[in-house]
């Protein structure tokens, strides 16, 4: 018996975790279901996810499968740091603002966020909190972490980052990334993944997945292993580790075969820009009028400012999230499922309401 609870018409704009499973991706789970396999990571899919990923990050790298993202960033920053050590990051980063504090009360990683105008570091804002050295008083800066692409919608460049790398790893310090969204990044940047990653310096990463099509899963790809430390133990102790292991590997060989990483995310980005070249468009003849753009759309997320009261309005029809309820400044996440229809519907929607608004004002 088939069980559906879901309107199968109703779309969303709030987070590319809306989307389903890729059909590609579901299969790789239904073909690696039946039979038995050693639990534990001692699988054949698991085992074939290392060859995998050493052809794409090259032959140094390592991957530890994970339940999420937040499993990821913790476990893997755990294992670049002492217990002294301290995470520079910016004010907008995920492990700062979104994972509830686990890397300080799950992971014991104290975080120094700075702020930035648009969710990427630099060498000289890095430097905001790169000090004390020493210092006993003081969490000791030994790790940056990044995000690519980062939580405002923009992408680091290979030459961001390697200036990034070469700037803190001669202060004994090491380069993280958090990958959630590391596929956008390879399709804005029409790079493979080794070039802004191993060859740019970055040392360990959170490799994304959920986001861009699979059921659930992530990994932690160490790229220098004299960076990173007993993540075999340290994924068990932070409830990491899966049992049935060989799912989550299948459907990361999916998602890295036949470039389907490319392909979803970079359908999810032609998405994102087909919503703000609409609206732009818009803009420029006068059929919308008091949108504006908040950050560069270099991915698949698009965000704007909105006349008040619009967005509460529109998400009767479309769910999305505010992103600066002060400055009614709105996100909206396209999919490797959402469809031209889905941003034609939704342009249509939102110059119905900013229509409305203007004829009541």
């Amino acid at each position: 018996m088939t069980l559906r609870l879901h309107d199968l018409d109703l779309r969303g704009f709030a987070s590319d975790n809306y989307a389903g499973i890729h059909p590609e991706v579901l299969a790789a789970i239904a073909a690696a279901n039946d039979g038995h396999q050693i639990a534990y990571g001692e699988d054949v899919y698991t085992a074939r996810l290392q060859e995998v990923v050493t052809e794409h990050f090259g032959e140094q790298a390592q991957a530890f499968p994970v339940f999420n993202g937040t499993g990821a960033n913790v476990v893997g920053l755990q294992s670049m740091l002492p217990r002294w050590g301290a995470v520079v990051c910016t004010s907008t980063a995920h492990i700062h603002t979104d994972e509830a504090g686990a890397p300080e009360r799950v992971g014991g990683i104290k975080l120094l966020p700075v702020e930035t105008p648009d969710g990427k570091l630099t060498p000289e804002l890095i430097d905001k909190e790169a000090w004390g050295w020493g210092d006993e008083h003081r969490a000791q800066p030994l790790v940056v972490s990044i995000t690519q692409t980062t939580e405002l919608g923009t992408a680091y460049t290979v030459d961001e980052i390697r200036a990034i790398a070469d700037h803190i790893h001669p202060l004994g310090m090491t380069l993280h990334m958090d990958g959630a969204r590391i596929s956008n990044a390879a399709a804005t940047l029409g790079l493979p993944l080794r070039a802004f990653t191993t060859d740019a310096g970055v040392d360990v990463l959170s490799f994304g997945g959920t986001k861009n099509g699979m059921l659930y899963g992530e990994a932690i790809v160490v790229l220098d292993p004299s960076a990173s430390d007993g993540l075999h133990y340290l994924r068990k102790m932070n409830m990491q580790l899966s049992s049935k292991m060989r799912f989550v590997s299948a459907q990361l060989i999916a998602l890295l075969t036949d470039d389907l990483y490319l392909r979803s995310a970079g359908h999810a980005n032609a998405m994102a820009a087909r919503l703000r070249g609409a609206l732009e468009a818009g803009i420029a003849d006068g059929s919308i009028q008091g949108v504006g753009f908040s950050q560069e759309t270099q991915a698949n997320g698009v965000f704007a400012t909105l006349p008040a009261g619009v967005a509460e309005r529109l998400r009767e029809h479309f769910r999305f999230y505010d992103w600066d309820a002060s400055r009614h400044e709105v996100r909206w996440m396209c999919a490797f499922d959402t469809s031209e229809q889905d941003i034609d519907d939704f342009v249509a929607a939102l110059t119905r309401e900013l229509a409305a608004q203007s004829a009541a004002s």
